[in-house]
């Protein structure tokens, strides 16, 4: 028998980067990556943008925006440089998607960032998120269902394969609803109630077509909205490496609900798990996880670390040559 390759005996290893422009952060992570081996992470870099508060009312992101966007796609080059990232794959979701000068933008930041971005939809980043979830939970874990809260749209998947059988997207990102709906810090109730009769609509079609396909044996939310309120109403199961496992049930989130959206913005970073980036869109973020987990029958929920960016590179890494299994097995007459 042959030793285990190691990762150094891989072929088509490279110092890979995702940037993604969301919503809310332009996020840069840079993995070494290999065929056949989970990418190891490297370095990290991020900047908050909150691109919902620079679009006009004709769709548009404003020059404010645009120059935050120039100054976060600048750090980012700089940061791929310094690490001596190989390649550099770009995405872009909702925010840019949508905009109406979204092309003229982001031709702009890939002439700042040096690379060609593509322009995921709702359903791809579904998929994506899908895929890098169903790998970090893997077979054991069953039909899996993943929620995702971004800052312009909410994806649901469900499957038992790593192609899901089901997909939707729907503008329910943390980001949009804030500024649509709650335009009080803290939110009337008046407000609140507006909010909830919104997401409730857009839920609907999906809760009816769910409930026409087999349960999940396992529930899973990515994104930083569910990171955060696990922080603050989950519990930690296990630390696994440098992550830290958490679950969260829908009575201990039902019980923060209320309460966070009673307390200014500026009190809210006092809270475990709420960061200064997220405190404005924490209080839309918990009603969508919340009312989501009650629609779609979800009891208890696990977050999972890996999400788009890491789909992104998993997709990107089973793009390699493969190297040949090495066994000192002779199955050539077998079949």
């Amino acid at each position: 028998m042959h030793p285990k390759p190691r990762k150094d005996d891989y072929p088509s290893d490279m110092r890979l980067g995702v940037l993604d422009i969301g919503s809310n952060t332009v996020h840069l992570i840079v993995v070494d990556a290999y065929a056949r081996a989970r990418p190891d992470p490297i370095a990290d870099e991020r900047s908050v943008v909150r691109l919902m508060q620079y679009l006009e009312s004709d769709g548009s992101i404003n020059s404010d925006g645009v120059r935050e966007l120039e100054r976060a796609a600048r750090k980012a080059s700089v940061f791929s440089q310094k690490n001596k990232v190989e390649a550099t794959i770009g995405i872009v979701t909702s925010a840019i998607r949508e905009a109406t000068n979204g092309p003229e933008v982001l031709e702009r930041l890939e002439k700042i960032a040096g690379t060609k971005f593509g322009i995921l939809s709702g359903h791809e980043e579904a998929e994506l998120t899908y895929f890098a979830a169903r790998r970090w939970h893997g077979w054991a874990a069953g039909r899996i269902m993943v929620l995702d809260i971004g800052g312009g749209s909410f994806e649901v998947s469900l499957g038992i394969d790593e192609e899901p059988e089901f997909v939707a997207s729907v503008p329910l990102g943390a980001g949009r609803l804030t500024k649509d709906f709650l335009k009080n810090d803290p939110p009337r109730a008046s407000e609140l109630v507006m909010l909830r009769r919104e997401i409730e609509r857009e839920l609907e079609p999906l809760a009816e077509a769910l409930a026409e396909l087999p349960k999940p044996d396992h529930v899973v939310a990515t994104s930083k909205t569910f990171r955060s309120l696990a922080r603050l109403a989950g519990n930690r199961i296990s630390v696994v490496g440098p992550e830290e496992r958490r679950r969260m049930t829908r009575s201990d989130l039902g019980n923060w609900v209320g309460r966070i959206a009673r307390i200014p913005a500026a009190s809210r970073v006092e809270l475990p798990g709420i960061t200064p980036e997220r405190t404005y869109q924490i209080v839309a973020g918990a009603e969508v996880a919340h009312l989501a987990m009650k629609m779609l029958k979800v009891k208890r929920l696990e977050i999972c670390p890996w999400a788009l960016r890491e789909g992104v590179l998993l997709d990107r890494i089973d793009s390699f040559e493969a190297m040949p299994r090495e066994s000192g097995l002779d199955l050539s007459n077998l079949g």
